[in-house]
């Protein structure tokens, strides 16, 4: 059984389906025969404009495990032969500085739900009983409704259709290579985690290039803008939540006076 069949699934698959078509029939006066396309980017934004609270507590989050990390480092050092004790010592420390060591994966989550409606809109034939006239969308030849793994099976109707597809991953790879060189927090003195280990981790976004080679080409541009906005809001996040600009400017602010 298909499970976007079922009845309260189905019924939300369509409503996403009628929100990319009102999208999609809103910008084709000035977007063409690329309607589909940026009724996806337009729905991203929309998205990502209702996560930034969860974006907010994120950068927060951060500074708060960075503030903790030497003493995790020392929880580490003194209970290493103790694991249940380190568990609970651990523990202990986050709720006693009222961090949360799951904070940073609620906007990944918030997401997956959205990923596999914009991925289940571009691959179902049907939808609530209805024809999908979105898998009629095409941009320069290249089918939302088709993956790149897909495409490249394609007896016919490759190119120019795969330098769409090539376009959208190459740009996915340098918003993720803009991201590990941006984004990536110097660990503070005293950090437990090793510097060997954050480098390979550093490397983990990389998978999403991959990911979004066998998803639809409509999901892979939800995942281009997604990760674009991510780097632009985190940027911008943190130099307005940064705890210690924050004490600089107060304290240049008292020096003046």
């Amino acid at each position: 059984m298909d499970f976007f069949s079922w009845p309260p699934i189905a019924a939300v698959l369509d409503g996403a389906y009628g929100l990319v078509t009102v999208l999609s029939a809103g910008v084709e006066p000035f977007a063409g025969a690329a309607a589909g396309l940026v009724a996806v980017v337009v729905l991203t934004v929309l998205v990502r404009l209702l996560l930034v609270p969860v974006g907010v507590s994120q950068v927060r989050a951060e500074y708060h495990r960075r503030r903790i990390a030497p003493q995790l480092a020392e929880l580490q050092r003194r209970h290493s032969g103790d694991r249940e004790t380190l568990a609970r010592k651990t523990m202990e420390l986050y709720q006693r500085e009222q961090v949360s060591p799951f904070a940073g994966m609620l906007p990944l989550f918030a997401q997956i739900p959205v990923v596999t409606l914009v991925y289940a809109v571009f691959t179902h034939p049907t939808i609530a009983g209805h024809p999908n006239g979105l898998l009629d969308q095409h941009v320069l030849g290249a089918p939302l409704g088709t993956s790149f793994v897909g495409l490249t099976g394609a007896s016919a109707g490759v190119w120019p259709a795969m330098l769409v597809y090539l376009g959208v991953l190459a740009l996915i790879a340098v918003v993720t290579t803009v991201s590990r060189r941006v984004l990536t927090l110097p660990q503070p003195e005293g950090s437990a985690a090793p510097g060997g280990m954050l480098r390979a981790l550093s490397f983990l976004p990389y998978i999403t290039v991959v990911f979004a080679a066998f998803v639809p080409l409509a999901a892979a541009v939800y995942i281009l803008t997604s990760t674009a906005w991510t780097v632009a809001e985190r940027w911008t996040l943190r130099r307005l939540l940064d705890p210690e600009r924050g004490a600089g400017g107060s304290a240049r602010a008292t020096t003046s006076h």
